[in-house]
């Protein structure tokens, strides 16, 4: 974890570093590796600002907070970023949980035993898929596959009626299989 600290128009003391190092500590346990935090420190007349930037692996949190005293104004942003990163963990938890369930996108498969195939030294069929395909435009198709954890998706073109394949490419490209007839 490696934390900046950026004080403004006043100096920045052990107590106070102290006590924010403490603090951010516990943040450990709600973030992922590595995490970078920038935390401000801005003193307006008898107000004192605090803003708290965390970058960690899975994107960034922020949170400002404005009291009498810095310990104060570092506890709220602390808190408030606990709960940010608390909420985007349990999102995390069920966009999985919702991504495993059984349907919608996924299709059923068919593993076959390899004493169900005559004996060969060619290469064996371990995997069997049933598709239904539908009618849809390419663009159909894109926004399909971008919204599917698969890497293809078969559809028939609407605006040539043939049976055609759209592909994730490794560089993140997408390749178009249509047969000639």
């Amino acid at each position: 974890m490696k934390i900046d600290y950026v004080a403004r128009h006043f100096r920045l003391d052990d107590k106070t570093r102290d006590y924010a190092d403490k603090k951010l500590g516990k943040l450990t346990k709600f973030l992922e590796e590595p995490i970078e935090i920038r935390v401000i420190l801005d003193e307006i007349k008898h107000r004192r600002v605090v803003d708290i930037h965390t970058s960690h692996r899975f994107g960034v949190l922020q949170a400002t907070e404005e009291t009498d005293t810095f310990e104060n104004a570092i506890k709220i942003a602390i808190d408030k970023i606990e709960k940010q990163a608390l909420r985007s963990r349990q999102k995390a938890k069920a966009r999985k949980r919702r991504n495993n369930k059984v349907g919608g996108d996924k299709w059923p498969l068919e593993i076959l035993a390899s004493d169900s195939l005559a004996a060969g030294d060619g290469p064996r069929i371990v995997e069997s898929i049933q598709l239904s395909i539908k009618p849809m435009n390419l663009e159909e198709a894109a926004l399909k596959l971008q919204s599917s954890e698969n890497q293809f998706v078969v559809f028939r073109d609407a605006d040539s009626d043939r049976v055609s394949v759209l592909y994730r490419r490794r560089d993140e490209n997408y390749g178009l299989i249509t047969p000639e007839l």
